[in-house]
Protein backbone atom coordinates (compact mmCIF):
# COMPACT_ATOMS: atom_id res chain seq x y z
CA UNK A 1 0.00 0.00 0.00
CA UNK A 2 1.07 3.44 -0.95
CA UNK A 3 1.10 6.25 1.06
CA UNK A 4 1.46 9.54 -0.41
CA UNK A 5 2.08 12.58 0.77
CA UNK A 6 1.45 16.26 -0.03
CA UNK A 7 2.17 19.96 1.33
CA UNK A 8 2.55 23.33 1.21
CA UNK A 9 3.79 26.05 3.00
CA UNK A 10 1.14 25.70 6.14
CA UNK A 11 -0.13 22.10 6.43
CA UNK A 12 0.30 19.09 4.38
CA UNK A 13 -1.40 15.26 4.98
CA UNK A 14 -0.02 11.63 4.25
CA UNK A 15 -3.05 9.63 2.63
CA UNK A 16 -3.96 6.52 0.69
CA UNK A 17 -5.92 7.19 -2.74
CA UNK A 18 -7.26 4.48 -5.01
CA UNK A 19 -8.68 5.68 -8.78
CA UNK A 20 -8.76 9.08 -7.51
CA UNK A 21 -10.97 8.26 -3.96
CA UNK A 22 -9.70 9.28 -0.95
CA UNK A 23 -9.74 6.35 1.01
CA UNK A 24 -7.55 7.46 4.28
CA UNK A 25 -5.53 10.25 5.31
CA UNK A 26 -3.53 11.86 7.84
CA UNK A 27 -3.40 15.91 7.95
CA UNK A 28 -1.11 18.10 9.90
CA UNK A 29 -0.28 22.06 10.26
CA UNK A 30 3.04 23.42 10.70
CA UNK A 31 4.13 24.55 14.04
CA UNK A 32 7.15 26.98 13.99
CA UNK A 33 10.20 25.80 11.98
CA UNK A 34 10.48 22.75 13.70
CA UNK A 35 6.98 21.11 14.79
CA UNK A 36 4.08 19.90 13.08
CA UNK A 37 0.60 19.12 14.66
CA UNK A 38 -1.73 16.38 13.85
CA UNK A 39 -5.11 17.16 13.59
CA UNK A 40 -6.86 14.61 12.54
CA UNK A 41 -7.15 10.71 11.00
CA UNK A 42 -9.71 9.21 8.52
CA UNK A 43 -9.91 5.38 6.96
CA UNK A 44 -12.28 4.36 5.49
CA UNK A 45 -14.30 1.75 6.34
CA UNK A 46 -13.00 -0.35 3.46
CA UNK A 47 -9.23 -0.23 4.81
CA UNK A 48 -10.23 -0.16 8.76
CA UNK A 49 -8.23 -2.90 10.26
CA UNK A 50 -6.05 -3.34 8.12
CA UNK A 51 -3.11 -1.38 10.27
CA UNK A 52 -4.08 1.90 7.47
CA UNK A 53 -3.73 4.49 10.44
CA UNK A 54 -0.60 2.94 11.98
CA UNK A 55 0.99 2.81 8.44
CA UNK A 56 0.06 7.05 8.34
CA UNK A 57 1.10 7.60 11.40
CA UNK A 58 4.59 6.12 10.84
CA UNK A 59 4.66 7.97 7.65
CA UNK A 60 4.74 10.90 9.52
CA UNK A 61 7.39 9.81 12.23
CA UNK A 62 9.63 9.15 9.29
CA UNK A 63 8.94 12.91 8.12
CA UNK A 64 9.41 14.07 11.05
CA UNK A 65 13.03 12.67 11.62
CA UNK A 66 13.84 12.91 8.15
CA UNK A 67 13.13 16.63 8.61
CA UNK A 68 14.21 16.90 12.70
CA UNK A 69 10.67 17.92 13.25
CA UNK A 70 9.11 17.15 16.43
CA UNK A 71 5.26 15.99 16.70
CA UNK A 72 2.31 17.33 18.42
CA UNK A 73 -0.50 14.57 18.10
CA UNK A 74 -4.14 16.82 18.60
CA UNK A 75 -6.15 13.85 16.52
CA UNK A 76 -7.27 11.30 18.99
CA UNK A 77 -6.42 8.70 17.26
CA UNK A 78 -2.69 9.74 16.63
CA UNK A 79 -1.97 10.64 20.47
CA UNK A 80 -3.04 6.91 21.55
CA UNK A 81 -0.62 5.36 19.14
CA UNK A 82 2.29 7.85 20.07
CA UNK A 83 1.17 6.94 23.78
CA UNK A 84 1.61 3.45 22.74
CA UNK A 85 4.69 3.14 20.44
CA UNK A 86 8.14 3.99 22.50
CA UNK A 87 9.42 4.11 19.40
CA UNK A 88 8.28 7.39 18.53
CA UNK A 89 9.25 9.08 21.57
CA UNK A 90 12.31 10.83 19.80
CA UNK A 91 9.74 12.76 17.93
CA UNK A 92 6.89 12.82 20.59
CA UNK A 93 5.41 16.12 22.02
CA UNK A 94 3.49 15.37 24.68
Amino acid sequence: MEIKHQENSQKGSFYVETDGTLLAEMTYSFAGIDKIVIDHTFVSDILRGQGVGNLLVDAAVSYARDNSFKIFPICPFARSVFGKVAAYNDVYIR
